[in-house]
C-alpha cells in the first residue's frame, strides 16, 4: 500500500511515520513524505520511504505528489481563506484516481462540543472556524472516501488512550495525546474502511467534563 503524508514534518505526522517505519505490521506500506523543505526529513529516505518537496497551496505540486498513491493523509488543518489546500487535494485525487483521504481538522466544527469547554473552545478557534468548516464540507461533497479528524487539544503524553466519536455524536473529552491521534490514523492505514465517509473526534475519555485542556 502506498501512503502519501502531506505536511509530513508535523508532530503527529512524525509519530505516524516513525511507527510505520519501525513496526512490523506496517512493513508493506510504502511512504511518500511531502513537505515544503524536504531536507528536514531527508534522513528518513530509504527503499520504502520517498521524501519530496510539496507545497499544498500549489495545484501542480500537489498533483505530482498524489500521482500513483493509494491513500493520502493531510496532516495540517486547512485555514486558507479559500480552502485552496483542500481543493488542490480533492482535484489531484480525482485526476489521479486516488480515492482514500484522511484530513486533519479541529473540534467544534459542528457545534458538537458541549458546556463551558465548548464555549471556551469556540472563543479560541473562532477566527479560523469558517475555513475549517468549509474544508470539511468540501470533503463531504467531493465523492471521495474521506475521513475528517477533529483533533482535541493536544498534549505530548506517551499514552495511547482515546474514545472515538462520529459526526452525529457529542464530542467526548477535551484533550488527547498526539500519540492517540496518530493511532487513529494508523487504524485507518490498517483498515481503510475504518471511519470512512465520516468525521471522527478522538480524546482521552478521562478528560470528559473538564473546562480546560489537559497538557
Amino acid at each position: 500500500m502506498k501512503l502519501l503524508i502531506l505536511a509530513a514534518n508535523g508532530q503527529i505526522a512524525r509519530i505516524v511515520e516513525n511507527r510505520i517505519i519501525n513496526e512490523d505490521e506496517f512493513k508493506n506500506v510504502e511512504l511518500t513524505l511531502g513537505l515544503r523543505n524536504s531536507s528536514r526529513l531527508s534522513s528518513l529516505a530509504s527503499s520504502r520511504v520517498k521524501v519530496i518537496e510539496t507545497d499544498l497551496e500549489s495545484e501542480s505540486s500537489v498533483n505530482d505528489a498524489i500521482s500513483d498513491q493509494d491513500m493520502v493523509f493531510v496532516a495540517v488543518v486547512d485555514h486558507t481563506s479559500n480552502n485552496v489546500m483542500t481543493k488542490n487535494v480533492i482535484k489531484a485525487m480525482k485526476e489521479n484516481n486516488v480515492n482514500r483521504v484522511i484530513f486533519t481538522n479541529i473540534l467544534g466544527i459542528y457545534n458538537e462540543v458541549p458546556g463551558e469547554f465548548g464555549r471556551w473552545n469556540y472563543s479560541q478557534v473562532s477566527s479560523g472556524l469558517n475555513m475549517a468548516i468549509d474544508s470539511d464540507k468540501l470533503l463531504e461533497k467531493s465523492g471521495l472516501n474521506y475521513t475528517t479528524l477533529r483533533l482535541p487539544w493536544l498534549n505530548n503524553r506517551d499514552e495511547v488512550k482515546y474514545s472515538v466519536t462520529t459526526k452525529d455524536q457529542k464530542y467526548v473529552g477535551v484533550s488527547g495525546s498526539r500519540q492517540s491521534v496518530a493511532d487513529v490514523v494508523l487504524q485507518i492505514v490498517k483498515d481503510s474502511h475504518f471511519g470512512e465517509n465520516d468525521s471522527l473526534g478522538m480524546a482521552d475519555p478521562d478528560t470528559e467534563g473538564l473546562d480546560r485542556p489537559v497538557y
